[in-house]
C-alpha cells in the first residue's frame, strides 16, 4: 500500500487530499472547517480530515506533496522586480520580509506544522515538491477518464508559468508548451474583476455571469491596446495598463484613461458600462480559448482535452470549445483552482515520479468530487439535538416524496446529504434547491436567501437522460463545468419591449418554461444527475418530476455570500435559522423554519464580508 497526502496552502483556497494506491479516498478545503473563506492557511482541519478518512496516521503516511515550488516562485518575484525597478519598491519592502522569514523555507515550515498534528512524525526527508502547473495537469489528466490526452491549464501564475499545454499518456505528463508571467489570461481577468469593484480570486464568476447584460463594446480596444493575440492563441500583455507585476494594485491610472471610467467602488450602483466591460473581457477570454483550442487539436491531433487552473472555471469558455466540437471529448477537472493542487500533487507524484500503473475508469476517478465528510443518521440527530432542532425523522423515500412536493409548492429546501463536495461547485449535497419553473425564485434566493446581487445565476440540476430535452447539449456535465443554451422549444415569446430592455432590467423577463435558471441570453449552466454517483439527489429530481413534469431544480451552493459551503450539521442550521430558507433536510431528518424556536434566529446578512 502506497499513500500520498497532497497539500496546498499559503495563496488562497488552501485543501488537502490523499490518495492510496492510485485511488482518490478523501479532499477538502480548509475554508469549509475554520468558516474562513477561501482561507489560505496551512490546511490543519482538512490535513486531519482526509487522514482520519483514509483511516492511516499523518507518520503513516508515505510521501507528502506540496502542490508548488516556492524556489521557483521567489526567483520569478526577484527577477519581476529587478526587471521594472525602480517601480514597485513598495510592494517590493513588503513582500520579501515574509519570503526571507517563512516562505522560502517552506519545507521546514511545513514540517514543524505536520509535527504539531503528529509528534511521531519525524522524517521530513517524506515531503516533495511538485510544480504548480504540473499539479493543475494532473489533476484533470489523472482524474480523467483518458488513456491519452492533451492537457491545458490556465490561471493567474504558479511560479512562472501562466498557462501550459501538455500531452498526457497513461501515467506520464509531458509539459510541451508554456506562456510564462507577467503574461496571463487569468490575471488579465482578475483585473477586469478588481476594475469592476469585486475581489480577486473570488468574484471573478460575477464578472461572467455580469457579461449576458452587457454588449463586448471594449473588444476591440482591448484587443489593440491591451493584448497582442496571435493566431495560435498566444499572447503578450502591454504591462503599461497594469500594476499587479509589482505593484499593490490590479489596474493603473492608464487603464482607467483607456476605458474613460474609473475603478468601481464596491458599494456602488453598477451601471451600463460595467456591464459592457464584463461582457467584453468575456469575449476576450473566450477568443483566447478557442484559438488555443483550435492550434493545439490542429497541431497534436487528440480527440481528447482535459482543463484546470482557476481558468477552467469558465463555464461559458468550455462551452464554447464544447458547442465548436474541436475535440471528441473534454473533461474539467471539478476543483481546477488552487485547492484541487494538492490532489494533483498527489497524483503527479503517484503516477509521474514514482512510475505506479494508472487504473482508468470509464466515468472518471474523482467519485462525483464527493470527496468531503460525511454524517451518520445518529450524528446528525446528536447534533440537532444540541442546536435546539424542531425535527421530523422519515424513511428514505419518504423524505424525497415530501422534499418533492415542498418543491413543487415554491419552498427554497437546504439539501444536506452524503459527502460534501471537493471544489468550488455544490454538486447537489451541499445544495439550496428550488423549483425552476417559478419566475421569481431567481431574485428571490439571490436576495433573501444568499443575500447577493440579483442578477446571479443559479444552474440547473437535470437528470441525464433528459439533458438534451431541454438544453443544447448532448454530454456529461456532472460538475457544471460546461454551459449551454436552453433549447428553443422551451423558450417562451417575449415581446419587442421586453426584447429592447438594458441592463438588469432584462432580469424580469420570463424567456423559458425554466426561467429561474434561464440566464439573460439563454445559457444555464448544466449539472447532469447520475443515479450511479448521486442516487438520492437523482431520486429527488425523479420525484419532483412525477408531480410537475419536470426533470430539472435549481441547485446553487448552501452557504449566503461570502460564506463557505456548510460542512456540518451546524453550519446547516446556523444558515437555515440565518436566512429566510423554508425547509433543511439533512439526511433523512427533515426540518421546518416555522416550527424552529424564534430565539435562535440569526443575522446572518452582515455575519460575512462581500465576496
Amino acid at each position: 500500500m502506497i499513500s500520498v497526502l497532497g497539500i496546498s496552502a499559503f495563496y488562497h483556497d488552501s485543501a488537502a487530499a490523499i490518495i492510496i494506491d492510485g485511488e482518490i479516498i478523501a479532499a477538502a478545503q480548509e475554508e469549509r472547517f475554520t468558516r474562513i473563506k477561501h482561507d489560505s492557511n496551512y490546511p490543519k482541519n482538512a490535513i486531519s480530515y482526509v487522514l482520519a478518512e483514509a483511516k492511516i496516521k499523518l507518520s503513516e503516511v508515505d510521501h507528502i506533496v506540496f502542490y508548488e515550488k516556492p524556489f521557483l516562485k521567489f526567483e520569478r518575484l526577484l527577477e519581476t522586480y529587478v526587471g521594472f525597478s525602480p517601480k514597485g519598491f513598495k510592494s517590493f519592502s513588503i513582500a520579501m520580509p515574509l519570503w526571507l522569514k517563512e516562505k522560502l523555507f517552506q519545507k521546514k515550515m511545513l514540517f514543524d506544522e505536520l509535527k504539531k498534528q503528529d509528534k511521531n512524525f519525524h522524517d521530513i526527508k517524506k515531503i516533495y515538491f511538485s510544480e504548480h502547473h504540473l499539479s493543475h495537469a494532473a489533476s484533470a489528466f489523472f482524474s480523467s477518464p483518458f488513456e491519452e490526452a492533451l492537457i491545458l491549464t490556465l490561471d493567474g501564475v504558479g511560479e512562472w508559468a501562466t498557462t501550459t499545454v501538455s500531452i498526457g499518456k497513461k501515467n506520464k505528463i509531458n509539459i510541451i508548451k508554456e506562456l510564462n508571467f507577467p503574461h496571463s489570461l487569468g490575471l488579465l481577468y482578475s483585473a477586469f474583476t478588481y476594475f469592476l469593484g469585486f475581489k480577486v480570486n473570488s468574484g471573478e464568476y460575477k464578472v461572467m455571469g455580469l457579461a449576458p447584460y452587457g454588449k463586448p463594446i471594449f473588444k476591440s480596444l482591448i484587443l489593440d491596446k491591451i493584448i497582442d493575440l496571435k493566431d495560435d492563441g498566444s499572447f503578450k500583455l502591454n504591462m503599461e495598463y497594469f500594476n499587479y507585476a509589482t505593484g499593490l494594485t490590479m489596474t493603473n491610472r492608464k487603464f482607467s484613461k483607456l476605458f474613460d471610467l474609473q475603478k468601481r467602488d464596491p458599494n456602488e450602483k453598477l451601471s451600463q458600462v460595467h456591464m459592457d466591460l464584463a461582457s467584453s473581457i468575456q469575449a476576450v477570454t473566450e477568443l483566447i480559448v478557442l484559438k488555443i483550442s483550435r492550434h493545439i487539436s490542429k497541431i497534436y491531433k487528440l480527440k481528447n482535452l482535459c482543463l484546470a487552473g482557476g481558468v477552467a472555471l469558465n463555464c461559458v469558455a468550455n462551452g464554447k470549445i464544447l458547442k465548436e466540437n474541436i475535440f471528441d471529448n473534454i473533461w474539467v477537472q471539478p476543483a481546477s483552482g488552487d485547492a484541487g493542487g494538492s490532489l494533483g500533487a498527489a497524483q503527479a507524484f503517484y503516477f509521474q515520479e514514482l512510475g505506479n500503473f494508472r487504473k482508468i475508469s470509464r466515468i472518471d476517478s474523482m467519485k462525483g468530487s464527493y470527496l468531503g465528510p460525511e454524517y451518520s443518521d445518529k450524528e446528525i440527530e446528536s447534533e440537532l439535538k444540541k442546536c435546539r432542532a424542531v425535527y421530523k425523522k422519515l424513511k428514505p423515500d419518504e423524505i424525497l416524496k415530501e422534499t418533492a412536493k415542498i418543491l413543487s409548492e415554491g419552498k427554497a429546501v437546504a439539501w444536506f446529504q452524503g459527502r460534501m463536495e471537493f471544489g468550488p461547485r455544490a454538486l447537489g449535497n451541499r445544495s439550496i434547491i428550488a423549483d425552476p419553473r417559478s419566475k421569481d425564485m431567481q431574485k428571490n434566493l439571490n436576495l433573501k436567501v444568499k443575500f447577493r446581487e440579483s442578477f446571479r445565476p443559479f444552474a440547473p440540476s437535470v437528470l441525464y437522460e433528459k439533458v438534451s430535452e431541454w438544453f443544447d447539449i448532448n454530454t456529461e456535465s456532472p460538475y457544471m463545468t460546461f454551459v449551454a443554451k436552453v433549447n428553443e422549444s422551451k423558450h417562451l415569446k417575449i415581446s419587442n419591449e421586453e426584447e429592447n430592455l438594458f441592463g438588469i432590467e432584462k432580469l424580469n423577463v420570463e424567456r423559458s418554461q425554466v426561467p429561474s435558471v434561464t440566464h439573460v441570453d439563454y445559457s444555464a449552466r448544466i449539472q447532469t444527475v447520475h443515479k450511479e454517483t448521486n442516487l438520492k439527489f437523482y431520486g429527488l429530481i425523479k420525484e419532483f418530476e412525477k408531480i410537475t413534469g419536470c426533470p430539472i431544480l435549481i441547485n446553487t451552493s448552501f452557504n449566503v455570500r461570502g460564506e463557505p459551503i456548510v460542512c456540518n450539521v451546524k453550519d446547516a442550521f446556523n444558515c437555515l435559522m440565518g436566512t429566510n430558507l423554508d425547509v433543511l433536510v439533512c439526511n433523512n431528518f427533515i426540518l421546518y423554519k416555522n416550527e424552529q424556536n424564534k430565539n435562535l434566529i440569526q443575522d446572518y446578512k452582515n455575519k460575512y464580508e462581500l465576496d
